[in-house]
């Protein structure tokens, strides 16, 4: 179990890496603009996913698919928002302004399940929440004068989906009904390229675009996502969230040494802040769960007792 722990940590790593390439690939392209971005990166997704499921869990992926109903459909809208606010806030703005506010995810999940669904929060998080908005906030106001804050303002499109996204499939898994997610990231794709199509039209990008952006489909989007579910079934929940903010560290790395763009004070700033809100609610969570397992083990323990 230990080695095979260690083996998904050391895959969760390479996950965030992939996931951390898009910027600095974005930033090499000759041509193609913001819509059309987009659209090819989930185009070339949504086939390297039509070829890769078959393969992994066999040709009656399609007819299950089929069964899921209502549920993997509304998994797959809210992957679309994500994919199209990711790409577009990245067309707007810095790597950094986007890594940044996608890192927001866990704590808006947090939010959305307490103001939609009605689940309780524990304290740590709130604070957390009131942390994280914080830098934000100051990340949003230090750059109102630009139009970077646009891009910012879409990119959060990002971790809204994501987090209507984790709320719908832990409800329709309280409800008996369990969504698969690799089908679902796959009809994101199948959606997100069908209603960019439209808005970027006629296709201009350049034959390096294309296969940059075909790279990107396959190599940063749907090969990763398989990876994840993988990892996901060694992880927990909480070392996943842990693991996946290197996708900010790797990200805005990579377009700084591969691109030469370097963050903003400001973004650093804010940054900070957003990223030491998910450490310690992380952190003071596992310390909780922990502590509360040791009493409940000492507690049986004194039970056994004759």
């Amino acid at each position: 179990m230990s080695q095979r722990h260690g083996q998904a940590v050391a895959l969760m790593v390479l996950v965030t890496f992939l996931w951390g390439t898009a910027g600095v690939v974005t930033r090499h392209l000759e041509q193609a603009q913001a819509f059309e971005i987009t659209f090819w990166r989930s185009f070339f997704t949504l086939l390297s996913l039509a070829i890769i499921l078959p393969l992994w869990q066999g040709r009656g992926i399609w007819q299950r698919m089929r069964q899921e109903g209502w549920l993997l459909w509304a998994s797959g809208a809210c992957w679309s928002v994500m994919f199209t606010a990711f790409m577009l806030g990245l067309a707007l703005t810095s790597v950094a302004n986007v890594l940044i506010t996608l890192a927001a995810a866990p704590l808006l999940t947090a939010l959305v399940s307490r103001v939609v669904f009605g689940h309780r929060l524990p304290a740590r998080t709130w604070l957390a929440i009131v942390i994280a908005g914080a830098g934000i906030a100051w990340m949003f106001a230090r750059q109102l004068e630009s139009s970077a804050w646009l891009g910012m303002l879409v990119a959060l499109g990002a971790p809204l989906g994501g987090a209507f996204n984790w709320n719908l499939v832990k409800r329709g898994q309280e409800a008996g009904r369990r969504v698969d997610l690799v089908p679902a990231v796959l009809i994101g794709a199948f959606l997100s390229s069908l209603f960019t199509l439209p808005l970027a039209w006629p296709l201009e990008a350049s034959v390096r675009d294309i296969s940059l952006l075909a790279g990107l489909g396959l190599g940063q989007l749907a090969v990763p996502c398989v990876l994840a579910v993988v990892c996901a079934r060694v992880l927990s929940p909480p070392e996943m969230s842990l693991l996946a903010l290197l996708e900010v560290l790797f990200g805005i790395g990579l377009a700084w040494w591969g691109a030469g763009e370097a963050p903003g004070p400001e973004v650093l700033q804010g940054g900070m802040l957003v990223l030491g809100a998910l450490v310690l609610n992380e952190w003071w969570g596992w310390r909780s769960r922990e502590g509360h397992y040791k009493i409940q083990h000492v507690t049986a323990e004194q039970e056994t007792l004759p």
